[in-house]
């Protein structure tokens, strides 16, 4: 049972002030790779699981932007923790 929802934009700074896009891409990718489920929204994206790993995903994120030769990262996160269940479908039903 999931215990938490993060939500996290990304925000590289790119080697030659180029495009972020295929940087967020990558940083989703590593997402996808992780097998937790995960909703993609214009500015940021949301994540379901226990908050351990998705914060360990976080950092292999940031990790992934600095292999793809970003100087620095700042990522903005959003946590809701909770242990009796978190779940996004449970958060957002009401607007479906």
């Amino acid at each position: 049972m999931a215990n938490a929802l993060v939500s996290i934009q990304i925000i590289p700074k790119t080697p030659n002030g180029e495009d972020v896009i295929p940087y967020v891409d990558a940083a989703i990718a590593i997402i996808d790779q992780a097998g937790v489920p995960y909703q993609v929204s214009p500015l940021e994206t949301t994540m379901e699981g226990n908050l351990t790993e998705l914060l360990g995903i976080i950092q292999q994120m940031n990790e992934r932007m600095v292999e793809l030769g970003s100087a620095s990262i700042i990522s903005q996160v959003k946590i809701l923790y909770k242990p009796d269940d978190a779940s996004m479908n449970k958060l957002t039903e009401k607007y479906r």
